[in-house]
């Protein structure tokens, strides 16, 4: 396991706050142990909490050219057929990831081929599960194109505490599935919209990996 980049000046600020704590926290209370300890205690799992989000596990995908490979760490919060109206304007099956803090947080591509589309909005900053969180916060939306004709889109969707999308997709790259794309900083979601007749191999409210689940395969 290593660090994301991403994390490094976050993390440093974080140690170097932690350590000013904790050194006026021994001037000032360590004569109150009780006090002295539960302080040190958040300091070391805030601290804590705030490297491992920033975690990198080490996956190797198993999963073939034709299947849709998870991106992101999460759950399943969103699977039904609804229509995309950013790019394709017609009728997609819908797969929505949420990442709570929890969560690893980098994000990777799910299929391999050429990016057709790239695309920033600036938006809110609703909780992540909210209804209008695909649509109206802070946001980008990906299309990636398959050697095999099909297409689809993918979108990193800010929450209520992600206040920093990262993403290193340009137009016209050529792209394989699972390589990294981007970063969502402290919890959000992430939506696919896929073709229909896209074979389904997850369901509501279950538990994914990104590298490692397969959500579907091209039919």
């Amino acid at each position: 396991m290593k660090l994301h980049r991403e994390g490094y000046g976050i993390i440093a600020g974080a140690l170097l706050i932690s350590l000013a704590a904790s050194l006026l926290n021994v001037y000032y209370l360590y004569c109150f142990p009780l006090i002295f300890w539960t302080i040190e205690v958040v300091l070391i799992i805030l601290l804590t909490l705030i490297i491992q989000f920033f975690r990198i596990p080490n996956r190797t995908s198993p999963l073939s050219e034709l299947d849709i490979v998870c991106p992101a760490d999460g759950k399943v919060v969103v699977l039904e057929e609804t229509t995309e109206n950013e790019y394709f304007n017609d009728k997609r099956i819908q797969v929505s990831i949420f990442m709570s803090p929890l969560n690893v947080h980098a994000n990777y591509y799910p299929i391999s081929g050429e990016v057709d589309y790239v695309k920033y909005h600036k938006g809110l900053f609703l909780v992540a599960w909210h209804p209008k969180s695909s649509t109206d916060n802070e946001r980008s939306t990906f299309v990636i194109r398959h050697k095999n004709g099909q297409s689809v889109l993918f979108r990193q969707i800010a929450g209520a505490l992600a206040r920093r999308i990262c993403y290193y997709s340009e137009k016209g790259q050529l792209v394989k599935h699972s390589e990294e794309f981007g970063f969502i900083k402290f919890g959000s979601r992430i939506d696919l919209f896929l073709p229909l007749g896209t074979k389904i191999d997850v369901k509501i409210g279950e538990k994914v990996k990104a590298k490692l689940t397969r959500l579907g395969t091209f039919q």
